[in-house]
């Protein structure tokens, strides 16, 4: 074991016998069962999953069920974190996403609205009900609509959320529409809700279609599903919903168990919350490893969005993953690098044909220019308190991670890239074309290579 590897675990409390490796890894891990919405890197992980092995997962729906459930602490119910055979801190780890098929029938969301005097400091993290002062009360569904969620000790309603203007969307069978239905669809999902949402057997959040909203009726979207949430532990214990520069800065002098300081935060966090709307099958994620095994999570599954999850929620449903996991050494990361689909590429990131390289080939001839670059394209995900930040820290990462100047990265972005948003307030790609040898020093060449070659 390194040294800098002991001086992390003795720092953020982590026991050596919570990362002891079984035996023998195993090629094919299933995954059924959830944290309470704290990603603690003290706790013992699932697995291990061999290097190259495959980890499959039926995920819980994201934030409303964990939003009006105050047994779940951080926002969301993802999965235990895995860990990686020979996965070490300073390493990375890439996620190939082999599929995803959503399993719900039927979900609701909409734009929520905080109730003050249910909560202390952050209604994702701490909530206290109103009646009998519990924090982190049991709670029952009692009926249906938005007063649904009362208190199991005094039957108060504890739910910290309510929606302001909400939808209930039914699915196709073939899982390609939605349709937002009215009050009578709403009310029939809702009374068997369990079942239209399909959550997880293990899964311990309230139904959202339990609400019944339907302010919206007769919309119709196309379905493709993503995973808002897909990374690796962070190295000091923080809510899952927190785990990135925008929601992690409520944390920041918070006043409860999980705050942090803004260093802290920049530290340890591994921006695994993206809500990202191509981080779908087919994309390849690299995440930082910065606790033993990495600890790898998934769930916040999302039937589909568009850039910014811009109403702050979207259609949250339970769903089967299938993630390919290999490690990559001395890949040393400060967040995730997102390898898209082509076709999700910006227009000026795409892989060029071997068409458009013999014309440049013939054109920097003509100028003089002995070699053009041979490039591929890569999205550096950055996040912060707003938009702004979230693009410097991207651009920052990137200049690190390449050894560029910013200048130049924003360059690199503006003519063979772009800037695009992720989620409001705070997570970006900054996607632009990098040169192999650049690719090959930063260790991360191959699985790029991989990905568009």
């Amino acid at each position: 074991m390194t040294n800098e590897l002991q001086v992390l675990e003795k720092e953020i409390g982590i026991e050596n016998e919570h990362f002891e490796q079984q035996s023998h890894a195993v090629e094919t891990l299933f995954v059924n069962e959830f944290i309470d919405g704290i990603l603690d890197p003290s706790q013992k992980m699932l697995g291990p999953v061999k290097d190259g092995g495959t980890i499959i997962a039926n995920t819980t729906p994201g934030c409303w069920g964990p939003m009006l459930t105050p047994t779940i602490r951080g926002g969301h119910e993802v999965t235990k974190p895995v860990f990686v055979e020979g996965a070490e801190v300073g390493d990375a780890i890439v996620i190939k996403i082999k599929s995803i098929q959503v399993t719900s029938l039927a979900t609701a969301s909409g734009h929520d609205e905080v109730i003050n005097d249910r909560f202390i400091g952050d209604p994702f993290v701490s909530v206290k009900c109103p009646g009998c002062g519990k924090l982190h009360p049991s709670t029952i569904v009692k009926g249906i609509g938005q007063h649904a969620i009362r208190c199991s000790t005094c039957d108060t309603e504890t739910a910290p959320f309510k929606m302001t203007n909400g939808y209930t969307m039914a699915f196709d069978h073939k899982g390609n529409i939605g349709v937002t239905v009215g009050r009578e669809g709403a009310r029939r999902i809702a009374l068997d809700a369990k079942n239209y949402m399909r959550t997880p057997e293990n899964s311990i959040q309230n139904p959202v279609v339990a609400l019944a909203p339907s302010d919206l009726v007769g919309i119709m979207a196309r379905m493709r599903p993503f995973l808002g949430q897909l990374g690796t532990t962070p190295s000091k214990a923080m809510p899952d919903s927190h785990n990135a520069g925008d929601f992690g800065s409520f944390l920041i002098g918070a006043p409860h168990e999980y705050a942090f300081t803004q260093e802290e935060l920049d530290k340890h966090r591994t921006d695994g919350h993206m809500d990202i709307s191509r981080v779908r099958e087919g994309a390849t994620i690299i995440c930082p490893v910065k606790v033993p095994g990495g600890g790898v999570y998934i769930g916040d599954m999302h039937a589909m969005q568009g850039d910014g999850e811009i109403a702050g929620h979207t259609t949250d449903v339970a769903g089967i993953v299938q993630l390919q996991v290999s490690v990559l050494k001395k890949a040393s990361l400060e967040g995730p690098i997102l390898l898209p689909n082509a076709e999700d590429l910006p227009y000026t990131a795409k892989p060029f044909t071997k068409e458009e390289k013999r014309r440049a080939r013939e054109l920097a001839e003509e100028f003089g220019v002995k070699q053009v670059e041979d490039a591929f394209p890569v999205s550096i995900i950055g996040s912060g308190t707003s938009l702004n930040e979230a693009t410097n820290n991207a651009l920052s990462r990137a200049a690190k991670l390449f050894e560029m100047s910013e200048p130049e990265v924003m360059n690199r972005a503006t003519i063979t890239g772009s800037i695009e948003i992720g989620r409001h307030p705070g997570v970006v790609t900054a996607t632009f074309q990098v040169p192999k040898t650049v690719l090959k020093k930063a260790r991360i060449y191959k699985p790029v290579k991989k990905q568009y070659d």
